[in-house]
């Protein structure tokens, strides 16, 4: 229940950083964290989820709705580093057919 955002700037990115848990209970700081960025049409947004090991449907519906303001925006929204089981959940609601993900595996230990 636990979620740690860090936001870099870069000259054509904004990479977030998460590290915990995207629940119900952190969706409102995700939310607020990352949609304004993807709002912005002169960076692309990149989510680097390498620290997070568990997504809950409200996690997922943050995603979407960052997709959206992403693609209102003409900007690519980019998931990198989902471990195995963070991955399937995508994979097993056909979000990975929608949201851009970085091919890249990180092996759950």
């Amino acid at each position: 229940m636990n979620l740690e955002i860090n936001i870099t700037e870069g000259e054509r990115t904004h990479t977030a950083y998460l590290s915990g848990e995207v629940d119900v209970y952190t969706a409102t700081k995700l939310k607020e964290a990352i949609t304004p960025l993807a709002e912005q049409a002169d960076k692309d947004l990149i989510v680097d989820l390498s620290e997070v090991n568990y997504i809950d449907s409200t996690g997922l519906g943050i995603f979407i709705g960052t997709l959206k303001a992403a693609e209102k925006s003409d900007t690519l929204l980019r998931l990198t580093g989902l471990n195995d089981r963070v991955k399937r959940l995508f994979e097993i609601t056909g979000l990975n057919e929608v949201i851009d993900i970085d091919s890249e595996k990180k092996e759950e230990a």
